[in-house]
């Protein structure tokens, strides 16, 4: 009876462990109907231009399009999934001219133009072209 005891208490500290460790680990976004939040194109860090709205996406799944924000203007278009390759098509944006980001909305879109396959790890994802190139990363945001 002791033994039983003794092996039971084993087990449950076991168990104890592997559920804190599994806690501990950081569970990815999902790709598709996340507001994507543009952080970085290649290595370079992107900033927000005071009064526009910040560079976005969301990939809907429903009718397979991608709406956001270049900074600057609106964007819309599809995209192609197919596990871990992505591409976006048709991709059309308002023509509103702004006095700054202008390079950033470009550099965006022609980011998006390129991509091939897509990472998440956590909350960010990493658009890469066909060499693995990093073009852009961007942040998973909630909103309330």
């Amino acid at each position: 009876m002791k033994r039983i005891i003794q092996v039971s208490a084993m087990l449950l500290v076991a168990l104890l462990l592997a559920g804190c460790a599994s806690t501990a680990r950081t569970v990815d976004e999902p790709l598709v109907n996340t507001y994507w939040k543009l952080t970085h194109l290649s290595d370079a860090p992107v900033t927000v231009v005071e009064q526009q709205r910040e560079a976005h996406f969301v990939l809907r799944v429903d009718d397979q399009r991608v709406m956001g924000s270049t900074g600057c203007n609106r964007m819309t278009g599809s995209y192609r999934l197919e596990g871990d390759a992505l591409s976006f098509e048709q991709l059309a944006s308002t023509r509103r001219a702004c006095a700054d980001g202008m390079q950033t909305e470009q550099a965006f879109l022609d980011a998006l133009g390129r991509v091939a396959e897509w990472r998440i790890e956590g909350q960010q994802l990493t658009l890469v072209d066909a060499g693995g190139e990093v073009l852009a990363r961007l942040q998973a945001v909630h909103l309330t």
